[in-house]
């Protein structure tokens, strides 16, 4: 059976930092598909960063987080993370986790379990 598992969510005010950490049972993010997506309370969810199945890194231009988040993966310990610097309000969301052999979307149901497996969510809050 496939798990994924987020962690790293919280509190924290506008400006601060979080890593978000997602690690996987019974699947490999290496030569996979893997990406972070945020649901806002409007039930939007929208692809933050992904990393190809090549290791190139995406960050969608409409999610305007480019310079602040960084993706990143650590094949020995088969996890991806996601480290939010100088965050806003705005960043706030369930963050989840997908990961598969097809190239995600920028927009998804979250879950969207055609696009691969997909963790629980971890909550990040940003307060002005």
């Amino acid at each position: 059976e496939v798990q994924l598992e987020e962690s790293g969510g919280g509190s924290v005010q506008s400006g601060g930092s979080l890593r978000l950490s997602c690690t996987a049972s019974g699947f490999t993010f290496a030569g996979s598909e893997v990406g972070w997506y945020r649901q806002n309370l409007g039930n939007e969810c929208v692809l933050v960063s992904m990393i190809e199945w090549d290791g190139n890194k995406y960050y969608p231009n409409s999610v305007s987080v480019k310079g602040r988040f960084t993706i990143s993966q650590d094949n020995a310990e088969n996890a991806v993370y996601l480290q939010m610097n100088n965050l806003k309000v705005e960043d706030t969301g369930l963050y989840y986790c997908a990961a598969g052999s097809l190239r995600l979307p920028t927009d998804a149901k979250c879950p969207d379990w055609k696009y691969g497996y997909w963790g629980r969510g971890t909550q990040v809050t940003v307060s002005s």
